[in-house]
């Protein structure tokens, strides 16, 4: 690989203006596609196979026209204190509010909370639901302008009106800190290699390839119902590697200068050997984000091949575009320990007493106290790692949205005045099609429902047209992410057991409060069997890199360190509170559903990239005759400035995402950023060497038959130093 790899670096360089017009040309085709594509609706949100989707799919047959995937609203009303909702005044206000809504284009229907029943014991509260023809993000501007022009209307009455549901719901922004994170990767860049043009190339490409991705996935998300957390995540993700990838293969390139050697031929090897390391780790990556198909939720499985798509567009465009614009840098890209003019006067590292640099003084710390410091980082990361005992798991819902918004405000009206469950209401489907006597099904599903615990409301049936199926709604006495709600959405589907033993009737419980519990359940039956495809793929991907089992192995176990120890972080802050206020969290609760299963794969694939551009130069250490512990210190010497900067580069990119106003963005920005952290400083930092000192030349070993079955893909760039030492005997012949 190492020698393709090398052609391929060399040919970049030499066509580069090829290369260059290539890349430009996608970037304008995609962009042409992405702005003349028709606006992506909102993204369906379907859980095959869950009991909650099920019971949907039989409502879209049994119901037909009701509109079940429409946008809803809910128009909030509180009376002035010491008046109520029924004074004559009051009144008439929430019925004009009711006819002005009732006029739209789009609406189906609009309840009146008097007629509904909708008015809190107390009086002083009452709602009315909207139901729209379309979703949320098909929603007409105009409709939605309608909406809060009525509320206001009554607010101007005396009325406190707020609006809860869907029908507000608006593309999520990342805000100004996505920004200051590329700002915190330019500064990082600038004074890693003291040159603004060197630090320029990485950011550059790493724009175009997340530039090509994003568009792609703008371009195809109607037609692919991607939704709009697609296409940030992939941004989030493309931007992190594109840069790092750059990053690994300009370092290179500016060492192999060092050593004399002529640009073309610098290209050359920077991309077949840091290339090299690039193809694999993208690869880990790839198969961490495709890998999350196995959980067979449609949302998480585009979001991942999204992804996975940008990911490989960097891995291409470091191979390709990074040596093309090396080309074009001629001599403003120095060699390794020369400064540019931003940086001051040229200046030589071999000019002056040679000083070992941090990478080097830390490795040799390491080396000579390798228990200390594995022992010392395996109980910090177990400490941070503490909180992620008490996991919940849920997903957001108007609850978790700032105080500000007139979601959240609505949100706690409905609790002030109906109860906490009033939010998550349960929705129970009959199916009596084989039953002798649907009537009595109906009712008698009513009775059982109502016998269980933590029930506050059961509505009475209504039957189809056909007779033969009917909806029954439930709503509990606690909020929808509790415990509580979980038990009875189960105790529900026990009673619908016996029931269907008895009458031949089916009974399903759905509405979002159930589809959230089916998810987190999905999702954590799906997590054993994804940890041992990604990690069993990505081990043996390992094995044919490293040539060693305990090398992979360890690469494995440090990971699974980390990523506890960034749920712990996730839990503390978003579950129990610290910090959230420094995060921006204004309201905590149960963790993302999705959170757990995301971060493995992703965290995985991304600590696979310092293992494996840290790792390699140990091991070109140690093929080329090193002991052991040199080889380590030499991989640290080389490796340790670069690793740390793309580290401290990716951790910026994600923490950018935290200013996101939608809370899983954020959530994910912040998992990702502090896994990072652990898994860079203190994974492959310290736990790495100290493990790789201890076990000596066994951490290199590998079983004969198993070293002449694997395949020969030369990460170390073994033929390109055959290669060279060749070339320089050619030229000695040819001066004699």
């Amino acid at each position: 690989m190492a020698t393709f790899l090398y052609k391929l670096g060399r040919l970049s360089f030499r066509r580069r203006h090829f290369v260059a017009l290539i890349w430009v040309a996608l970037l304008t085709l995609a962009g042409v596609g992405a702005a003349s594509a028709p606006a992506a609706g909102n993204s369906s949100f379907s859980i095959p196979g869950t009991e909650a989707q099920k019971a949907f799919d039989l409502l879209e047959q049994r119901f037909p026209g009701t509109s079940a995937d429409g946008a809803t609203a809910r128009v909030v009303f509180k009376a002035p204190s010491g008046e109520k909702m029924t004074d004559p005044g009051n009144k008439a206000t929430v019925q004009d509010t009711v006819k002005e809504l009732s006029d739209g284009s789009e609406v189906v229907r609009v309840t009146d909370p008097y007629q509904a029943k909708a008015v809190s014991k107390d009086g002083t509260i009452a709602y009315a639901q909207v139901s729209y023809k379309v979703s949320g993000m098909e929603l007409d501007d105009s409709a939605k302008d309608a909406l809060k022009d009525s509320a206001q209307d009554a607010r101007k009455a005396g009325l406190t009106v707020e609006i809860g549901g869907d029908a507000l719901q608006a593309v999520p922004h990342t805000g100004s800190s996505e920004v200051i994170g590329i700002a915190v990767a330019a500064v990082v860049l600038v004074i890693t290699f003291g040159s603004l043009v060197a630090a320029g190339l990485p950011l550059l490409t790493a724009l175009i390839g997340v530039g090509i991705g994003v568009s792609a996935i703008t371009g195809l998300a109607s037609a692919l119902d991607l939704g709009t957390t697609t296409s940030t995540l992939a941004m989030m993700i493309g931007l992190a590697v594109g840069i790092d990838y750059a990053l690994f293969i300009v370092s290179r390139y500016r060492a192999e200068l060092a050593e004399g050697r002529e640009r073309e031929e610098a290209a050359g090897r920077a991309v077949g050997t840091a290339g090299s390391a690039v193809v694999f780790a993208g690869l880990t990556v790839v198969i961490a984000l495709v890998g999350l198909s196995v959980v067979n939720i449609p949302m998480l499985t585009k979001m991942g091949i999204a992804a996975a798509g940008t990911v490989a567009i960097a891995v291409l465009i470091a191979l390709t575009m990074v040596p093309a614009l090396l080309g074009y840098a001629g001599r403003k890209v120095k060699p390794m320990g020369e400064k540019g003019k931003f940086l001051g006067r040229a200046k030589k590292e071999q000019d002056r007493p040679a000083k070992p640099n941090l990478g080097t003084r830390w490795a040799s710390f390491v080396v000579r106290r390798p228990l200390a410091v594995l022992l010392l980082g395996v109980i910090g990361l177990g400490a941070a790692a503490v909180p992620a005992t008490s996991l919940e798991l849920g997903l957001p819902d108007d609850g978790s949205q700032s105080t500000s918004t007139t979601q959240r405000r609505a949100y706690d009206l409905l609790s002030e005045g109906f109860g906490p469950g009033f939010n998550g209401p349960l929705m129970v489907v009959v199916d009596a099609k084989n039953s002798d006597d649907p009537k009595a099904v109906f009712s008698e599903t009513g009775d059982e429902i109502k016998g269980l615990k933590d029930v506050v409301t059961v509505t009475p049936a209504q039957p189809n047209k056909a007779g033969d199926t009917a909806t029954i709604t439930v709503v509990p006495g606690s909020k929808p992410s509790s415990v509580t709600t979980e038990n009875l959405v189960h105790g529900i589907r026990d009673a619908g057991a016996d029931i269907k033993a008895d009458t031949d009737a089916n009974v399903l419980v759905t509405g979002s409060t159930a589809m959230n519990i089916d998810v987190s359940e999905k999702l954590n039956d799906a997590l054993v069997p994804y940890l041992v495809l990604v990690v069993g793929l990505a081990f043996l991907l390992l094995i044919v890199v490293f040539r060693s089992i305990l090398v992979p192995l360890k690469a494995a176990l440090g990971f699974l360190l980390s990523v506890m120890a960034a749920l712990g972080a996730v839990v503390a802050v978003f579950q129990w509170g610290w910090l959230s206020g420094l995060m921006g969290v204004e309201q905590t609760g149960p963790v993302m559903s999705m959170m757990p299963i995301f971060m493995v794969g992703v965290v995985f694939g991304l600590a696979m990239d310092y293992e494996v551009f840290l790792v390699t130069r140990m091991r070109e250490a140690y093929v080329h005759g090193e002991k052991p512990a040199q080889a380590v210190v030499t991989g640290f010497r080389h490796g340790a400035r670069v690793v740390t900067a793309a580290a401290v580069i990716m951790m910026a990119v994600f923490a950018g995402f935290i200013g996101s106003s939608e809370s899983m963005v954020k959530m994910i920005g912040f998992g990702l950023a502090i896994a990072v952290f652990f898994d860079a400083f203190i994974v492959r930092m310290a736990i790495v060497p100290a493990v790789l000192a201890l076990l000596g030349r066994k951490a290199w070993w590998l079983p004969k038959w198993l070293d002449r079955a694997l395949p020969n893909v030369d990460v170390e760039g073994e033929g390109l130093r055959t290669r060279t030492d060749r070339g320089d005997e050619d030229r000695e012949l040819v001066r004699a």
